[in-house]
């Protein structure tokens, strides 16, 4: 008879210890609609003017509309939470929830952001877009949530062109003994290697010191960020070389991601892809008046022949081979396909 009791009175009490439960979520900050009250930490390599910074504002307005200011975004800008290794390292051990860096310096963590870093690649931003927000780009995300992180969207770095304070960059032989700046990026290494630089690589946040210092004779960089960060003031040469394109990738942790209802989710994801679309266009609106802004300020500017882009094609290809390779031969074939088609419509 006491062990019917016991039973009986064990029974009763699990359901109430659920509902109690229950109860002490929703005093918590639970609702009906999924929509917890959180503040998301996010940060950002460029400053806040920069096309980067005015998609994460934008970001950030969106979310907080959408959640009734339930959600709310804390922003940083500038390497104020370190540079983008850095930042992504803070995504996997969960102490950063979002961040958006180039993906040349993914590489390292998954390979197959290196078919993006091949020059001469793309003719156009429309060309990338198709390309990153296609099957091959949504490939290269399903990677990334085995290392801590979940990418939503592709924003965009856009095409780097080439700055020193030597001389003008016309042709092959001019990138011979240039100290040169680059990502810690094998892809960008051996192609500047190739063409007889020194590639140096080092964290954003430290270049405009060492071109003021001398320390390295040049940097390659989308002319928005050119502009933005004032290189213009330590470097006396811009050659429009369009080398490569790089994309930004929208990154969050996959802890603060596992930790957010369904209807979150969504509008987080919603949010990074509407701000992207908004972000890709203020870049290529962004690029085009900074050309004429770095010309006043006495950038001496300079264009790079297309037979020189052809001798350099041709020149690295061994490099192109050796990484279609290793970061996936069928994932950079299904992207020249791609890029076939595309080309064949226009």
């Amino acid at each position: 008879m006491k062990k019917k009791l016991k039973s009986l009175l064990v029974g009763l009490a699990v359901p109430c210890l659920l509902l109690l439960g229950a109860c002490s979520s929703t005093e918590a900050g639970g609702n009906e609609s999924g929509i917890q009250e959180r503040t998301l930490r996010a940060g950002i390599g460029l400053p806040k003017e920069h096309p980067e910074g005015q998609g994460l504002v934008k970001f950030k307005e969106i979310v907080e509309e959408k959640t009734d200011g339930k959600i709310t975004i804390d922003a940083y800008f500038n390497a104020q939470l370190g540079d983008d290794q850095k930042m992504v390292g803070g995504l996997q051990a969960g102490t950063l929830d979002i961040t958006i860096p180039s993906t040349s310096p993914m590489v390292g963590t998954i390979k197959q952001f290196g078919i993006f870093d091949f020059p001469f690649l793309f003719n156009n931003g429309e060309e990338a877009d198709a390309v990153l927000d296609g099957p091959v780009g949504k490939k290269v995300l399903e990677e990334l949530p085995q290392h801590g992180l979940v990418g939503l969207a592709y924003w965009e770095n856009g095409f780097r062109n080439l700055t020193n304070s030597v001389h003008p960059v016309e042709s092959i032989k001019d990138f011979k003994g240039l100290k040169i700046r680059t990502m810690q990026n094998e892809v960008h290494l051996d192609v500047f290697q190739e063409l007889g630089s020194n590639p140096t690589p080092m964290p954003f946040s430290e270049v405009f010191t060492a071109l003021e210092g001398h320390t390295i004779d040049g940097q390659e960089n989308p002319l928005a960020t050119i502009l933005s960060n004032k290189f213009y003031e330590v470097q006396d040469y811009l050659s429009l070389t369009r080398h490569v394109y790089t994309p930004f990738i929208f990154l969050i942790s996959q802890m603060t991601w596992e930790d957010l209802s369904e209807e979150e989710q969504k509008i987080i994801k919603e949010a990074a892809i509407e701000a992207g679309e908004y972000q890709r266009k203020a870049n290529r609106k962004a690029n085009e008046e900074a050309l004429q802004e770095l010309k006043e300020k006495g950038i001496k500017v300079n264009e790079f022949p297309q037979k020189e882009k052809e001798k350099i094609k041709k020149q690295i290809q061994p490099v192109i081979d050796k990484y279609s390779k290793k970061y996936g031969e069928e994932l950079y074939q299904q992207m020249n396909e791609q890029l076939k088609e595309i080309r064949s419509q226009n």
